[in-house]
């Protein structure tokens, strides 16, 4: 009997022992999981960022690539607007027909507005090169010239004026035409 009672002892204690062996198991494998899934979480965050960054590196770019540089405006035929610009340095080509221009003037109660794009063809604003002939496309690194003939933002002495452009979905560019005592042709309004 007093054999059976150390049989019987042994075997709780290695119950006793297999049972907390267990137990530090199953706590083990639950730290694993919550480990994998705590991972999973960070490492698809992560990974929404990057893509959310690039995607904004990508809309800058395109911004900031296709704008358009405005290199000096001097006054031509009294009226009309003799304008040199170029793309900024790492754009694609656009072409002339998406680069609109605006003037801005104050002239009555709301002020007014002149309007038009870079590739009217037939007129004064078709948009060259430094040699005179007419492109419908804009390629970085060359310079162009433009002559725009506002029909209500007409240059004025003594007045101030402000220049839009913008290419196509890409960048903005805002210049401000301040005429002096003189708008005499020559004159550099930027």
């Amino acid at each position: 009997m007093v054999k059976n009672m150390k049989n019987e002892r042994k075997n709780e204690q290695s119950d006793n022992v297999a049972a907390i062996g267990i137990g530090a198991m199953i706590v083990f494998i639950a730290l694993i999981l919550v480990a994998a899934v705590a991972a999973a979480v960070i490492i698809q965050t992560a990974e929404k960022l990057q893509q959310n960054a690039q995607t904004t590196g990508e809309d800058t770019t395109d911004m900031m690539a296709s704008k358009i540089t405005v290199k000096s405006v001097v006054i031509t035929n009294t009226n009309n607007l003799y304008v040199t610009f170029e793309l900024a340095p790492g754009s694609d080509p656009v072409t002339a027909t998406t680069i609109q221009w605006l003037i801005t003037c104050d002239i009555g109660a709301n002020g007014a507005t002149d309007t038009g794009d870079f590739a009217t063809v037939g007129t004064a604003t078709a948009a060259s090169d430094l040699a005179g002939s007419v492109q419908g496309t804009i390629s970085p690194g060359e310079t162009y010239t433009v002559e725009l003939d506002p029909a209500t933002c007409v240059p004025t002495a003594n007045a101030q004026h402000t220049l839009n452009v913008q290419s196509g979905t890409g960048g903005f560019t805002y210049e401000v035409l301040n005429y002096g005592g003189g708008i005499t042709d020559g004159e550099v309004v930027i």
